[in-house]
């Protein structure tokens, strides 16, 4: 086969397995609207959840600072994973309390 026909070949290919890609993948979105119970199953429109539709974020309350590194000034909430400034300080032997801010306003 010359370069040209088989450069034929390779385009003709390429879209077949474009086109039965695509159909295997709507065929897969189908059953997935299905196995989910979504009623929307005629499009793709309705098959996943845009931000747009998604539930807003809750607002959470700003929190003041419980715990301060007195070396670097970095503080910390005390809510979530615990700062590695603190982690090592604890590691060390010291005291959390050491470390609270008495008047955090």
């Amino acid at each position: 086969m010359s370069l040209e026909q088989l450069w034929a070949l390779h385009v003709e290919v390429s879209t077949i397995l474009s086109a039965r890609i695509l159909e295997q993948k709507s065929e897969l979105e189908r059953r997935l609207a299905i196995v989910s119970g979504s009623a929307d199953i005629a499009g793709d429109a309705g098959l996943a959840r845009s931000a747009s539709q998604a539930k807003p974020r809750r607002k959470y309350p700003k929190v003041s600072p419980q715990y301060r590194n007195p070396e670097t000034f970095e503080t910390w909430s005390g809510r979530g994973k615990r700062p590695r400034w603190l982690v090592r300080a604890i590691a060390s032997g010291q005291d959390m309390d050491d470390f609270r801010i008495k008047d955090p306003d």
